[in-house]
């Protein structure tokens, strides 16, 4: 049972991370990870609603008709996103200002979708929390990833709680291409390279 759990869990953190494994939930990847702070903020907040959204459709699957699973899925989803984005907006609300409209699209998010249909409908509370947090991790680790690579050759720093962290020497030229639009397809398109080789190997 333990060595399942574990299982369950660490599949997110490599052999099925989302983003590079997947390829899901790509358009907060692209659009959020300019910085690090970014990164976290929206892993965080998926990472809560994709949790609580397994533990609720395991407990409730058995009382779920298979015609509405889906529609039910969306609101379950849904109610806690908007729980995410009233608690941001009364304790982290610059974050919030930054995160903008991605908050609620976490809703159509793929992953939130695809965890309720793939594996909290067909299995129990405890598995479901555990590959809720296990992909809610990996989706965090990806764009924190992402968002440092970014950040340090874009402008040569890292910023964490609204501090920037000088880490380039002052000699160092950004990259300010990396903090556009652009830069963040390649930087995916390479990891996801570098990803697909460490797979093979």
């Amino acid at each position: 049972m333990a060595k399942s759990l574990v299982q369950e869990f660490t599949k997110g953190l490599w052999k099925e991370i989302p983003p590079f494994r997947l390829v899901l939930g790509l358009c907060p990847t692209l659009a959020l990870t300019k910085t690090v702070e970014n990164g976290i903020g929206m892993g965080a907040a998926l990472t809560f609603v994709l949790v609580c959204s397994n533990i609720l459709v395991s407990v409730c699957r058995k009382l779920i008709p298979g015609k509405v699973r889906i529609a039910a899925f969306i609101i379950i989803i849904a109610t806690f996103v908007t729980i995410v984005e009233l608690a941001m907006q009364k304790f982290a609300y610059p974050l919030f200002l930054k995160l903008g409209i991605f908050i609620p699209l976490i809703v159509v998010n793929c992953i939130l979708l695809g965890r309720a249909e793939a594996f909290a409908y067909k299995n129990g509370v405890i598995p479901s929390i555990f590959d809720g947090l296990g992909m809610g991790i990996g989706f965090t680790l990806s764009l924190s990833a992402l968002g440092a690579i970014r950040e340090i050759f874009g402008t040569g720093f890292i910023t964490i709680w609204e501090k920037p962290i000088h880490v380039m020497s002052d000699a160092f030229v950004p990259f300010a291409f990396m903090v556009e639009a652009p830069g963040a397809f390649v930087c995916l398109g390479l990891m996801l390279c570098v990803m697909n080789l460490l797979g093979k190997k």
